[in-house]
């Protein structure tokens, strides 16, 4: 999709000459680094049935061309938000095609780097992006969006953020990458159960993006981590007792921020009863 920079001078020659050429046209013009591929309408609906997207969502589309993903988004679902794009005739086709589709009121669109754009407020964000923006886009992606936010991308992925849902669009030739932004776990946890006497656990956990491990013990005693997953700010667990593999214990929970309170259920052997429970990250 890449082309050489002199045939992109070339391409980009008739849209400088419509464009007035002030120095903020220019600022933009020269950022432009990849021909504009629209996405096909099929894709446009997969990826937003893929991510969910409805009337309580807030879409953010980052390099949006002539508005079609979040138009749609906006037409179909009843969703709001924003789009950013570069080129200042696709940014013009994007308004005017809001208008036309009249979801001008619940869908703006900004001449803006998608590199420099706040992303805080999305619970969705739309992605067709060549793979070094995508890679450089990615730590922002992780650090500045509420856990639980879905990424959904057309054809590139996130590099070694493996998605959660991979999927191909029947008669198109497209691929959609379905990510949740997980929370951050990774530490040391000291975890008490209430309303029952005892010591604490302490859990480590590692992270790597949505996957995590990790060890527990209490009062010295190991205890085996298995089945862990985490799903936004959901977060999942059995620990299993050294001594014994038939006593087991799952615990779910939900992150906010260096706490986790969920409840604690016994399986296999372990007594059925239920408490609830409540993890203090300790160390990073």
């Amino acid at each position: 999709m890449k082309l050489s920079k002199r045939w992109l001078i070339f391409l980009l020659l008739p849209v400088a000459t419509a464009f007035a050429a002030t120095p903020q046209a220019y600022k933009y013009l020269e950022k432009l680094v990849a021909p504009y591929v629209p996405t096909n309408q099929p894709t446009v609906e997969a990826m937003l049935r893929i991510a969910n997207v409805g009337a309580d969502d807030y879409v953010i589309d980052l390099g949006s061309g002539d508005g079609r993903i979040l138009i749609t988004a906006a037409k179909k679902h009843g969703a709001r938000g924003f789009g950013v794009e570069l080129d200042p005739q696709l940014l013009k086709e994007s308004q005017e095609n809001a208008k036309m589709e009249g979801v001008s009121s619940r869908v703006q669109f900004y001449q803006r780097d998608l590199l420099e754009t706040r992303l805080g407020e999305a619970s969705v964000i739309t992605l067709y992006l060549l793979p070094e923006i995508n890679l450089k886009l990615r730590p922002r992606l992780l650090r500045e969006l509420r856990p639980g936010t879905r990424i959904v991308a057309h054809d590139f992925d996130l590099g070694e953020w493996k998605p959660d849902i991979r999927a191909n669009v029947r008669g198109t030739g497209s691929q959609i990458f379905f990510w949740v932004v997980p929370a951050r776990v990774a530490g040391k946890w000291d975890l008490r159960l209430e309303q029952t006497s005892g010591e604490p656990y302490e859990v480590e956990l590692k992270q790597t993006f949505q996957e995590i491990e990790g060890a527990a013990s209490r009062a010295g005693r190991p205890f085996y981590l298995r089945d862990a997953s985490l799903e936004g700010d959901r977060i999942a667990f059995v620990l299993i007792e050294d001594g014994d593999y038939m006593l087991q214990w799952r615990f779910e929970g939900r992150v906010n921020g260096n706490v986790i309170e969920g409840t604690m259920r016994g399986q296999a052997k372990a007594p059925r009863t239920r408490h609830k429970w409540r993890a203090t990250r300790v160390a990073s």
